[in-house]
């Protein structure tokens, strides 16, 4: 086993994201393609728009008749969208036009509707002068045939299904999602059906584990729990080992029945580190078998989540095809003072609201004990107290990575590259 216990938070980070590779790429449909990754460029098929049309209902027009307002001109013709102009505009002329039909040979202006008065059905009063190019979209404005539109590592988000329909796109290149399993440990559990027993602790994190997948758009796997024996857990493992990512809520301490590690290791997983200079989160393991990513979480529920969030979230976007890796932290002023000893890097769970003066005010949950799933529940993200730091005024200026799972940065935001 590696030696590599103890790490910063940083340094996990970069570790672990330093195993976590883009996955395959898969053809799927466009209609089932929303939140997926592009996995490679996509480019224009043709001119959009493919002609010089109308912004706007109204009339198209010779520039150069119309220096002045109160100009008389003649209609020669209607053109719809989806028409072709069958007439050239000479002076003295113009075309009615609707929004998205193609301007007609002679014309080089677009006059909208509310600037003129009908005289008879062939004859318009223009009442303001026009410039050329005057509400006309150009022809290729849009994109140009062969022209990127989209990136590879681009999300796929409903804008990008109307662009891909744009360019005929009926299957979409994507990144393949990484299968993800999901193991509890521990006699202490009670199952979501077991009948009531007072002496037990409901088994919450790999429905909370679960919903933190979900929320990347993967489908996890629920594996059960696996009791405090080595192997009962050796057999729920090695199912675990056959996907592309495998997390293990408790059991990864040093306690004498804590055999999370051991049996991991047994099974020919690599452990590149154990502990991280956290809180909560303190006993985090992280080890490799092949291309399988295992992560020994903590078994106290807010831990469990406060780790998936540093290092489990962004490694499942990495392998996803995600550019950005990090959930996204923003500036916010602290409501109130915290007392934090130096050595590890604190997650504090906060509610953020706006200030009169437009300020995000960071107001704690509540208690912090890592079994206190309410304070999670309620919290809008992780206000982070650096390791170094003793002590936070109100007042005081801080960084909260937000739960908003639309939100993404580069990176963690608020640990040195490297660390």
């Amino acid at each position: 086993m590696s030696q590599n216990n103890n790490l910063s938070v940083g340094a996990a980070q970069v570790c672990v994201l330093g195993y976590a590779t883009t996955g395959a790429r898969e053809e799927i449909p466009l209609e089932r393609s929303l939140g997926r990754v592009l996995a490679e460029e996509v480019r224009a098929n043709r001119d959009q728009p493919p002609y010089d049309v109308s912004a706007m209902d109204g009339f198209a027009v010779r520039s150069a008749d119309l220096t002045s307002g109160g100009v008389l001109l003649t209609v020669i013709e209607d053109i719809k969208a989806g028409d072709l102009p069958t007439k050239t505009v000479v002076s003295g002329q113009c075309a009615r036009i609707m929004t998205g039909a193609p301007v007609p040979s002679g014309a080089d202006a677009v006059i909208r509707v509310e600037d003129t008065r009908m005289l008879s059905v062939d004859s318009v009063e223009i009442s303001v002068p026009v410039t050329a190019g005057n509400d006309i979209r150009v022809r290729g404005e849009n994109m140009r045939e062969g022209e990127v539109v989209l990136q590879a590592g681009t999300e796929i988000s409903p804008g990008v299904i109307g662009l891909l329909a744009t360019v005929k796109r009926a299957s979409v290149p994507v990144t393949c999602r990484p299968r993800v399993a999901i193991l509890s440990s521990g006699d202490e559990l009670e199952a979501l059906d077991d009948p009531f027993d007072a002496g037990k602790i409901p088994e919450s994190n790999s429905f909370a584990l679960m919903a933190q997948v979900q929320a990347l758009g993967i489908e996890p796997v629920r594996l059960g729990i696996a009791r405090d024996d080595p192997a009962e857990l050796a057999t729920f493992l090695r199912q675990g080992l056959d996907y592309d990512v495998l997390l293990v809520s408790g059991g990864s301490s040093v306690g004498v029945h804590d055999h999370v590690r051991p049996t991991l290791e047994a099974l020919g997983v690599t452990l590149h580190f154990w502990r991280v200079e956290m809180k909560p989160g303190h006993p985090l393991v992280f080890g490799t078998r092949g291309g399988t990513l295992v992560f020994g979480l903590p078994g106290n529920p807010v831990s469990s989540m406060v780790c998936f969030e540093q290092f489990v979230l962004p490694a499942l976007r990495r392998m996803m095809g995600h550019p950005t890796a990090f959930r996204r932290s923003i500036r916010a002023t602290l409501a109130h003072p915290i007392k934090h000893r130096p050595g590890r890097m604190e997650f504090v769970r906060v509610t953020l609201a706006s200030a009169d003066d437009g300020r995000l005010v960071a107001t704690s949950t509540g208690s912090q004990s890592s079994g206190d799933l309410c304070s999670m529940a309620r919290a809008d993200g992780l206000l982070v107290v650096p390791a170094e730091s003793g002590y936070l005024a109100a007042g005081d200026a801080v960084r909260v990575q937000l739960f908003d799972g639309s939100l993404y940065q580069h990176a963690a935001g608020f640990v040195k590259e490297n660390a």
